[in-house]
């Protein structure tokens, strides 16, 4: 009796290397997108990882307009402190300030000069991405500032370190701890608390 050959059953290894090669290129994929997203959130996040956590939240439209009214009759140099998008330094600019903007998330300040180049406002404009608790203020004849009510206390001190005698403060959301406006406009999350420095400094 003549014996037939053991078919060998086919070999599926090429098939394993092949699903292995294409989950490791997944694996990649998503280990790649993880960390574009990681970079992109993270200087959004971290404010909040901070003692004084100051977010990036947008000025509305009728805040922008309560700081222009806040700054009417005035000229010179305006800081922004906090700029996020650039929306308020680009306002002034267009008001004939010399306008600048300090934020620390770098998206932030990337988005803001090039809406500059887009607008043609970069002769105007400036932004810097720096701490601005490490930003000397004694050259601006105006500021501007979006802050926590945790901040303020510092940041007012600050101002008496810092700013000009005659430099007019513009608080949004919160004012000034310790120190009476000269004027407030506006209501609700929109006020404005405008301050002269020679007051504080008369204190």
């Amino acid at each position: 009796m003549t014996e037939l050959p053991l078919q060998s059953k086919p070999s599926n290894s090429g098939a394993k290397r092949g699903l292995s090669h294409t989950g490791f290129i997944l694996v990649g994929i998503t280990g790649g997108a993880a960390v574009a997203i990681s970079a992109i959130c993270l200087p959004f996040v971290s404010p909040a990882l901070r003692r004084i956590c100051l977010p990036y939240v947008p000025a509305t439209t009728q805040q922008v307009d309560n700081v222009l009214q806040a700054l009417k009759g005035r000229s010179g140099t305006l800081v922004d402190l906090g700029s996020g998008d650039g929306r308020i330094v680009f306002a002034a600019a267009r008001k004939g300030f010399t306008a600048d903007g300090v934020e620390l998330n770098p998206w932030l300040v990337v988005y803001s000069r090039f809406i500059a180049l887009t607008q043609r406002l970069s002769a105007k404009v400036t932004f810097f991405r720096k701490d601005l608790w490490k930003f000397n203020l004694e050259k601006y004849d105006n500021v501007v500032v979006f802050g926590v009510e945790q901040m303020m206390d510092k940041v007012e001190q600050k101002f008496i370190a810092e700013l000009r005698s005659e430099s007019v403060i513009v608080a949004c959301r919160f004012p000034l701890p310790n120190l009476e406006p000269i004027a407030i406009l506006g209501h609700g999350v929109d006020t404005v608390w405008v301050y002269k420095n020679a007051a504080i400094t008369q204190q």
